[in-house]
């Protein structure tokens, strides 16, 4: 299929566009660029694509497109909580208008990157379905409830929206983000030779890696209708349920030398689940997550050596909200994250 993937110069983008390639599809890129130069190591090398803001997106970017993977967003809790008003206007309206645009282009699937934080406040050992009350705690994850159900409302015969709530993404890009639990914690053990933990390390987070979240949409990409359509589905696996602590010690293990230091400085974490990852495995027989949370932390460390991971980068350039910050400082980013 000819495919518009959106967000693909970020972290999850850049993973995902050779995946798509590779399956078969014809690629084309949606993406602001607000994170474009955050690279380490070699240059990834893109697709043909659109250098345009969400909120900017014309039908006629969508001309011959049949099937959006939207990956665009601003991508974490601490953003949304910057500016929510932009967390809603392109993470929920901007996203809702694109899959109008795409149903009224004649795009027959359209498939949307959510999270499992739509669970947040669940608390509790239980593992969470698809179907669990979604309690979240922050705009980021608001927004993307929003957006999940008025596709609901956009589906029909003809369209077909797919929801991929992703556990928290972990793994090596060369679109690095140092803002994400593994990669911050294995970034502050290679740095520092402390691996760093501001919480009380109790909260359960469900991780997966960023090749599994690509396998997971080319797999929905190919699925039929019957098996995806309106569907919501948690991306990852159960053997990455774990406890901030339990990951802190994978961390260890991969940065020989690196010791654990639990602060406990920012109290209770309210955002605690573990999640169940049973419906993809049956809608999707082909999509199983691959990797664990410790055979990430070793890819983490080795390519943050290799590449020569530096502290001004891994704290500035890396981390989303100090890169928007710097830009903005810089006037390369209006006030309202336009470039």
């Amino acid at each position: 299929m000819r495919v518009l993937l959106t967000g693909h110069q970020g972290y999850l983008g850049t993973v995902m566009a050779p995946t798509l390639a590779a399956a078969g599809h014809e690629v084309v890129g949606l993406d602001s660029g607000l994170f474009a130069d955050c690279v380490l190591g070699p240059a990834p090398d893109d697709p043909p694509g659109h250098r345009a803001d969400l909120r900017d997106v014309t039908p006629a970017m969508l001309d011959g497109i049949e099937a959006v993977v939207h990956l665009a967003a601003l991508s974490n809790d601490p953003l949304g909580a910057l500016a929510p008003e932009l967390t809603y206007d392109i993470n929920h309206h901007a996203s809702v208008r694109l899959a109008r645009l795409a149903r009224d282009a004649g795009v027959r699937r359209f498939l949307y990157a959510s999270t499992c934080s739509v669970y947040g406040a669940s608390g509790g050992d239980e593992l969470l379905g698809e179907d669990a009350p979604l309690r979240p705690v922050t705009p980021y994850a608001e927004s993307k409830v929003r957006v999940e159900d008025e596709l609901v409302e956009l589906a029909d015969a003809d369209f077909t929206p797919v929801f991929l709530r992703n556990a928290t993404a972990f793994g090596f890009s060369p679109r690095l983000r140092a803002d994400i639990v593994l990669n911050n914690l294995v970034g502050h053990a290679h740095l520092t030779s402390t691996v760093r933990v501001l919480s009380d390390g109790t909260p359960w987070r469900p991780l997966v890696h960023a090749a599994d979240i690509a396998d997971a949409f080319a797999a929905a990409l190919a699925a039929p209708r019957e098996a995806v359509h309106a569907t919501a589905f948690n991306v990852g696996g159960e053997q990455n349920n774990l406890t901030v602590a339990e990951i802190a010690a994978h961390v260890v293990e991969a940065v020989p030398g690196s010791e654990v230091l639990i602060t406990g400085e920012n109290g209770a974490d309210p955002r605690s689940y573990r999640v169940d990852f049973s419906r993809i495995r049956a809608a999707l027989p082909g999509f199983h997550a691959r990797w664990t949370v410790k055979a990430g932390a070793v890819e983490l460390a080795d390519a943050y050596r290799d590449y020569g991971l530096g502290a001004t980068d891994f704290e500035r350039r890396f981390t989303r909200l100090a890169r928007l910050a710097d830009r903005r400082e810089a006037g390369t980013v209006s006030a309202e994250l336009r470039t």
